[in-house]
């Protein structure tokens, strides 16, 4: 499995999807994100029955034209029975193998490593295991052409990747403060991606997200043609110019929800490279008299979760059951409980970095509960929450009114305070949907965004969606496998952007990889420097830590690709801790 993870990372896709504005980890090995190539193989005369076989598979990562291309390699008859809607596999490792030829009959069993489903709307889900299939061919007119195939498409995963291209939908948080992206898989020419784009926000989140984003381009649709913005046709979302797009139903929508719908259009289409600046229009009019040339990512920074105050905060470190502030010089003790309180096993800070929550050893012994979960201000004095044999480290939800944490390894407790008494109270986070996943949840984290929990259950990484009910409840449900092939257990976790989670796994070779929130996507980070076992990760957008079992070391995202290596954070030199950031 690690052998298959250092492979499969150097073919990956390149390029996380994520906010402009926040820094993007490099992957290591990975291809360029824009398409390879822009063609797909058609048959070639003469070609034998295998080599035309993996040609069609290749030409199979062209959906265009009910998949028009693959279906110059059938017959006739083929042609007419095979269902290419039925489903769309992803595999790895393509085995052709003959089982029996004759003069103008050929059979062969295609055997391959299943990696991927592509779903309707180009949702990507991660799957493993083998796939098999038979396929016969014939001659028609001299040419090997297939006869009989399975019902579906099969695609080859480099071929794939050459193809499709990854780009970011961003709906909206329930509060409607921050958006939230939503990866897919398209294939279209860049002069058709803007108006793609646009539909795919029209038609709303993938089945996952239902019911936990807002979408406010769910109450428009498109009105006349997409133009650049000087009102020329030709060549829309190609270099510059920016583009304008009038929205039927807008001028109906107050200001805040106009707003909204130019974050989601803004994001989605800046972070598929499509240059601005966006003039949007409602009806003819203007989204906002104030923007009339158009809108930037300036405009809607405030709905950016990345743009977090981590910096501000700054980096702390747990050390020796204790809270510490770390500074390129050094590291000083922090007042109140978290600084002076021993025995503190997981810490959590607030995103604005005001509050704490802990994991405290209480001291007893079983059967009386071993841990503690306390909650107070970071220099002030601290209020047991929760109590239990075993808890996770803390996280801390978007605006930062309540933490979370698993009891027990399996219980999800929220713990917020009460408007009206100001006391902290739990509740039970409802996780009947995710209960089948396995017996330990070991990490939850929370996305900066709130709409998602990465959890390691078992040992294996999962993405689940938050969703709010109405009746102020919580629950956790479609939750989804994303590290597919880790090949060794999970042991750390965290949230390096939206779409991108940082994994400390139990390997000494590759100790720390980054996965794509959908599961398209593994790379492999450099190992330079460490020393395992890795036992925690805490990530920002622009930089890792990580703490091995020497001390806490750091990965610059911003680094060059060739100059990417863990380095010794300063001020933690020598000291065994646990980096703390805020989340």
């Amino acid at each position: 499995m690690v052998a298959a993870l250092v492979t499969g990372a150097a073919v990956l896709l390149g390029g996380c999807a994520s906010l402009p504005e926040s820094s993007t980890p490099q992957a290591i090995g990975t291809i360029a994100k824009e398409p390879a190539v822009t063609s797909v193989p058609a048959p070639t005369p003469g070609r034998e029955p295998d080599l035309l076989l993996r040609d069609f598979f290749g030409a199979s990562t062209d959906p265009g034209g009910r998949h028009a291309a693959a279906r110059q390699f059938l017959t006739q008859r083929a042609s007419n029975s095979w269902d290419d809607t039925a489903s769309t596999t992803i595999v790895d490792k393509v085995d052709v193998l003959p089982e029996s030829r004759s003069g103008d009959q050929a059979t062969y069993t295609i055997r391959a490593n299943r990696v991927g489903q592509l779903e309707p709307g180009g949702v990507y889900q991660a799957v493993e295991g083998n796939f098999e299939a038979k396929v016969r061919l014939t001659r028609v007119d001299g040419q090997w052409r297939i006869d009989e195939l399975p019902a579906g498409v099969i695609m080859d995963r480099p071929q794939f990747l050459k193809t499709y291209q990854r780009k970011a939908l961003y709906f909206l948080d329930p509060s409607g403060s921050t958006v939230v992206p939503d990866l897919r898989w398209i294939s279209a020419a860049q002069q058709d991606m803007t108006a793609q784009l646009i539909d795919m926000l029209i038609a709303g989140p993938k089945q996952s997200l239902a019911g936990a984003v807002l979408n406010q381009a769910g109450k428009v649709s498109v009105k006349g043609p997409i133009t650049k913005a000087d009102g020329r046709s030709a060549g829309v979302g190609i270099g510059f110019g920016g583009l304008r797009v009038d929205f039927q139903g807008a001028s109906a929508l107050d200001q805040p929800a106009k707003d909204q719908l130019a974050a989601q259009v803004v994001w989605t289409l800046a972070n598929a490279e499509i240059s601005g600046p966006y003039v949007l229009l409602g009806d003819g009019k203007p989204l906002d008299d104030r923007l009339p040339n158009g809108w930037t990512t300036a405009d809607v920074s405030s709905t950016n979760p990345m743009a977090s105050a981590t910096s501000m905060v700054g980096l702390h470190a747990l050390s020796n059951g204790a809270l510490v502030a770390v500074t390129d010089t050094g590291v000083s003790p922090m007042p109140g409980y978290f600084g002076t309180g021993p025995g503190i096993r997981s810490i959590a800070l607030s995103r604005d970095g005001k509050l704490a929550a802990a994991v405290a050893d209480t001291g007893r012994t079983a059967p009386d509960p071993a841990s503690a979960l306390m909650v107070g201000p970071i220099e002030g004095f601290a209020s047991p929450v929760v109590e239990g044999a075993t808890m996770t480290r803390p996280t801390w939800s978007l605006g930062d009114n309540s933490v979370w944490t698993v009891v027990d390894g399996s219980r999800v407790i929220r713990a917020a305070r009460d408007l009206n008494t100001g006391q902290l109270v739990t509740a039970p986070v409802d996780t009947t949907e995710i209960g089948s996943l396995g017996a330990t949840v070991s990490e939850l984290r929370l996305s900066r965004d709130g709409v998602r929990a990465a959890l390691i259950v078992d040992g294996k990484v999962y993405v689940a969606t938050v969703r709010h009910r109405p009746d102020g409840t919580y629950a956790l449900g479609s939750a989804r496998p994303v590290a597919v092939g880790l090949g060794s257990p999970a042991v750390s976790l965290d949230w390096s952007s939206g779409d991108a989670i940082i994994v400390a796994r139990a390997a000494s070779d590759i100790p720390v990889v980054t996965v794509a929130v959908d599961g398209s996507r593994m790379d492999a980070l450099p190992s330079r420097n460490l020393t395992p076992p890795v036992t925690s990760v805490d990530a920002s957008a622009t930089t890792a830590f990580v703490a091995d079992s020497r001390a806490v070391f750091q990965l610059n995202n911003n680094d060059p690709a060739g100059d990417r290596y863990w380095r010794e954070v300063p001020g933690l030199t020598g000291v065994k801790a646990i980096p703390v950031l805020p989340g």
